[in-house]
């Protein structure tokens, strides 16, 4: 048996069912769609591979069991937020939402493991953005920023922008990362659009994904990591394999002879 709410800026409902293969395991539906999956159980488990993916580079941040500051642009059923405290336990968080009633609803059907440390905003990703720093009160810049909004080309278009990234870039630590999930049809042109747009403000711009998703022929989610720093050998090589497989990870470089070579067309 499933709980619904109505949410008041989309419009849309929100629901929490189990999931059908696990005692502890539950969905997220917004609009009728998967948005989410936890294991209340098992708070270190990620179902859905592009979130493993923003998982395996929150491993390589700093060493293992240490805790980082982290802010969770789109919180969803705060997923991220709760494997960051199983892995990193005392990490101090910051979950934005735009949806009011999302964030109270999840906790109350979905608990945060004990200890967790999250603050949750209501407000818009680009108002929020300019201080991330300050609401998790780390003046030395916050570790890792999550964005988790885009769907392709439906994505709103202020989150979209040189202004809206170099916002975010000037909350990050010195070696802070900004992680975007990046869903698109395929062809993935929206995903090239943001990769361009991210290259215009960023250093160096790593890519996490599927291998097959390199081709462009085919619809999912590829994750960018924008970065002071290149993307050394040995972390791509853990980075690569610690999976979900086949995976890929690319530097900058490497980023860029994609945009010009396999989806340029």
């Amino acid at each position: 048996m499933s709980r619904a709410i109505q949410l008041s800026f989309s419009g849309l409902s929100a629901s929490v069912a189990r999931d059908g293969f696990s005692d502890t395991g539950y969905i997220l539906e917004i609009g009728g769609a998967e948005q989410s999956h936890v294991d209340l159980g098992r708070p270190s488990y990620i179902f859905y591979e592009y979130l493993r993916r923003i998982g395996n580079l929150a491993d390589v941040l700093a060493p293992a069991g240490q805790p980082i500051t982290a802010a969770h642009l789109g919180a969803g059923a705060l997923t991220l937020v709760r494997y960051l405290q199983a892995t990193r336990p005392g990490s101090r968080q910051l979950a934005v939402d735009i949806e009011r009633e999302l964030p109270s609803f999840v906790m109350q059907e979905l608990p945060l493991p004990e200890g967790t440390d999250c603050r949750v905003l209501i407000e818009d990703a680009a108002t929020a953005a300019p201080r991330l720093a300050e609401e998790l009160d780390t003046p030395a810049g916050v570790d890792l920023v999550v964005l988790d909004i885009f769907s392709g080309w439906e994505a709103p278009a202020h989150l979209t922008t040189p202004e809206f990234y170099t916002d975010l870039r000037q909350v990050l630590a010195p070696a802070g990362k900004l992680v975007v999930n990046v869903g698109d049809d395929a062809g993935l042109t929206f995903f090239s659009a943001q990769a361009r747009t991210l290259l215009e403000v960023f250093e160096h711009l790593w890519c996490l994904a599927d291998t097959a998703m390199l081709t462009g022929k085919q619809a999912g989610n590829l994750i960018l990591v924008g970065s002071a720093d290149a993307l050394a050998p040995e972390t791509a090589a853990r980075l690569v394999g610690a999976g979900p497989h086949p995976a890929s990870a690319l530097g900058t470089d490497e980023l860029i002879e994609l945009l010009q070579g396999p989806l340029s067309r």
